[in-house]
């Protein structure tokens, strides 16, 4: 019976219109008409039975209606008059989704509605709580986004391990565990990692050696965020904001108690994990507790062991939330520790590799107010302190260099309903408090940075036309603990910057299921304390830092131009983008040696650089069993003033695959390739380009009133030897060999 009904959903796909489009009108008392729809299960495709679903005009939620859906999953709402509609669908073990409609004279609207077990989140967006829907989210939909069964299946020993293969993104490595990922050829702070919209802190984004403080198999979901949104978090709109989603503080109330078991294991470093984590109601609270543990090895490549690339992580997490009518109030900590080593063996680094240990203690107060008056909805707020320690050990075991970051950050914002033409947005402030100091072998000068920026971001809506728009003024200021005016880099002083940010996407839609649009943008970003006041030798980066206390800031242009199709059986994206940056900062191997230590010379400098690129990606479904994907993404960096080439600009790279859904099971077959990267800097080497292979199988199976999912993924099957053109660690050897990864997780509802 399964089956069968699998096999009805593309039937329903061609009878039923989806798509909700938001819009300003009130209903039109003189013209009626009705709303038909099925409610579906995302991931199995089999029909909701007795779904509860509430439907009124949008901005008069007092005056809506609700049923139930049969059996079957079917539901008829009869004698709407015209107008726009926001229609909420809720039902034990699933999340809340609530989709815009549109009903047009008399005409029957149709839609579908897809529901995610509670363990998973369907908006496509969530910042400090809010939820915001555009109908320009759609065109990043197919790249956006890893959730459910697709996160499993791409899920690796870290946050950009797993994200590698998504369009557009590349991962900087110096080793398995130090890896960070690269949007469009930028990475650094120009990619701000954040979990439930709050920004994380640690150093990964200023030396390759270090790590990103995000262990990724516990979370409900990634976004890769791009366009005006980003200016909500930072005034560098050419990046783009990775954030994890796992609901630390909850903010949805039910009676159950509810969460995951998983198990994680992979083959090419002797990996193990596990992780458990659940909600549970202890009237008026919910309480939230998580926890996961990881142990690998060394990693095996096609070549040899890749000494001193082990790793082991710790990370547990409380969470708790009043949740009332008006909103909600919580309180959560987070405690996150890893050790890993950074591999030796290549020129300028120690012949045994450096061994690091860090740990990010994190308090976190989120919590909103939903006023919900004609034009304000909601007022909130989301207060975190981190402490940072991390500490870098020779192979004598004497601490060769050592951090340690206090962070305080604030964000404030007001979101507000529709307004003639504006249908949503929001007013912000958001506020950070940073206190950098060091220790050992380590000649960066210790400063306190303080920044303030008020945002705009607001969306509108004229007929076909659709806008998003953001505005962001920040004011930064980075005080070293002690001047020296006669430091050899330049005069270490304070340095106070100012800069005006800002971003828009315009989208015409064609029709139904054509959309082009542009995106235009202008961005800043504050250079960081390493890149002001660096002056010596970092010991786990192998490198002599010499820092430009008279650094600019780092502006740049961006525009990209983009074309979404969704078809019944085929949806397509096609971007084109060039970015134009003034004062493009960047540390640069001079060539030079420091010969009291035996250390590269990185000098850091602002140049005038451009980029530019693009990606498409295609999904096709020939029938409902199979589906045909393809993704391509390609950046070219160049000093605006020679067109050499940058360093660290990622190849191409194309990504094709094959998925065969049938009831419970999902068998899947990809190809990663990349080209030749022989566009290279100086004293830059090049890398060849590959091919490899990978094959995937998945299940899930219900017990009772628990979901199991099963993920078998096996990475290069043929044991290719391949070189990441971003690692530090492909001038002595290839990434991982043959790698088979297992993921079974148990979601349970009691």
């Amino acid at each position: 019976m399964r089956l069968r009904r699998a096999s009805l959903l593309p039937v329903l796909l061609l009878i039923l219109g989806f798509g909700a489009q938001p819009s300003v009108a009130q209903p039109d008392e003189r013209e009626r008409s009705a709303l038909r729809g099925v409610v579906l299960d995302m991931e199995s495709g089999q029909e909701v039975s007795d779904a509860y679903l509430f439907l009124h005009p949008k901005g008069r939620p007092r005056a809506g209606r609700d049923l139930t859906a049969g059996s079957n999953g079917s539901f008829l709402i009869e004698d709407l008059p015209r107008g726009d509609y926001v229609l909420s669908i809720n039902r034990t073990g699933y999340r809340v989704q609530i989709l815009e409609v549109s009903v047009r004279g008399d005409e029957e609207r149709n839609v579908i509605v897809y529901l995610q077990p509670l363990v998973f989140e369907t908006a496509p967006v969530v910042v400090t709580g809010s939820h915001i829907h555009s109908r320009i989210e759609p065109t990043d939909e197919l790249s956006s986004i890893l959730r459910g069964r697709e996160l499993d299946k791409e899920l690796g020993l870290t946050l950009a391990a797993t994200l590698k293969n998504e369009t557009g993104l590349a991962m900087r490595a110096m080793g398995p565990a130090p890896a960070r990922p690269v949007i469009r050829g930028l990475g650094g702070d120009r990619v701000v990692m954040s979990e439930d919209g709050g920004k994380t802190t640690d150093l990964s984004a200023t030396s390759p050696d270090h790590a990103v403080t995000i262990e990724p198999f516990a979370v409900e979901r990634i976004e890769v965020m791009r366009g005006p949104l980003v200016l909500t978090k930072t005034p560098s709109t050419l990046g783009g904001i990775v954030n994890v989603v796992r609901h630390e503080i909850p903010q949805d109330r039910h009676d159950n108690i509810l969460g995951a078991v998983g198990l994680y294991g992979e083959s090419a470093n002797s990996g193990m994990l596990g992780s458990v984590h659940a909600e549970v109601p202890i009237n008026p609270l919910m309480l939230r507790a998580e926890f996961s543990a990881r142990d690998a090895g060394d990693l095996r490549t096609p070549d040899a062991r890749l000494r001193n690339s082990d790793s082991r992580t710790l990370d547990y997490a409380l969470g708790t939330s009043h949740i009332h009518e008006s909103g909600f109030t919580g309180v959560s900590f987070r405690n996150y520790a890893l050790s890993y080593g950074v591999p030796g063996g290549f020129i300028g680094a120690h012949p045994n590799g450096v061994d690091i240990e860090l740990e990010r203690r994190q308090v976190n107060l989120r919590g909103m107010y939903v006023f919900d008056t004609d034009l304000l909805h909601d007022i909130s707020v989301f207060v975190n302190r981190a402490y940072y320690r991390h500490k870098e050990f020779e192979a004598s075991g004497l601490i060769g260099s050592e951090y340690r970051i206090v962070n305080w950050n604030t964000d404030l914002r007001a979101t507000h309903h529709a307004s003639g033409a504006l249908t949503e947005g929001m007013l912000g402030l958001d506020m950070e408090h940073r206190d950098f100091s060091v220790g050992g072998y380590v000649f960066t000068s210790p400063a306190v940075s303080l920044g303030i920026a008020p945002y705009l971001f607001e969306r509108l809506r004229f007929g076909d036309l659709s806008i998003e728009a953001a505005l962001r003024y920040s004011f930064n200021q980075v005080t070293p603990r002690q001047e020296k005016q006669d430091a050899r880099i330049g005069a270490i002083r304070t340095r106070r910057f100012s800069a005006l940010s800002a971003s828009a996407t315009i989208l015409f839609e064609l029709t139904d299921i054509v959309h082009i649009g542009v995106n235009v943008s202008r961005s800043n970003r504050i250079p960081t304390v390493e890149e002001l006041y660096s002056e010596g030798p970092h010991l786990a980066a192998y490198s002599y830092e010499t820092g430009n206390p008279d650094l600019d800031l780092e502006r740049g242009v961006g525009m990209e131009l983009f074309l979404f199709h969704h078809f019944d059986r085929i949806s397509f994206n096609l971007n084109v983008f060039r970015s134009d940056m003034e004062s493009y900062i960047i540390p640069r191997n001079t060539g030079r040696i420091n010969y009291a230590t035996f250390l590269p010379i990185y000098a850091t400098t602002g140049v005038s650089a451009v980029f530019t690129g693009a990606e498409a990606q295609i999904e096709w479904r020939p029938w409902s069993l199979l589906a045909v994907r393809g993704a391509l993404s390609y950046t070219e960096g160049s000093f605006r003033a020679t067109g050499h080439p940058l360093p660290q600009i990622p190849p191409l790279k194309a990504v094709t695959g094959l998925d065969l859904r049938f009831g419970a099971w999902r068998v899947g077959l990809e190809t990663a390739m990349a080209a030749r990267q022989d566009r290279v800097d100086e004293f830059e080497d090049a890398t060849a380009g590959y091919v490899i292979l990978n094959g995937s199988v998945q299940y899930s199976f219900a017990t009772g009133s628990s979901v199991h999912n099963v993920s078998a993924v096996m990475e290069n099957m043929f044991d290719q030897p391949y070189r990441n053109h971003l690692s530090r660690i492909k001038a002595i050897l290839p990434e991982a060999g043959v790698n088979v990864r297992v993921t079974y997780r148990v979601f349970f509802d009691f």
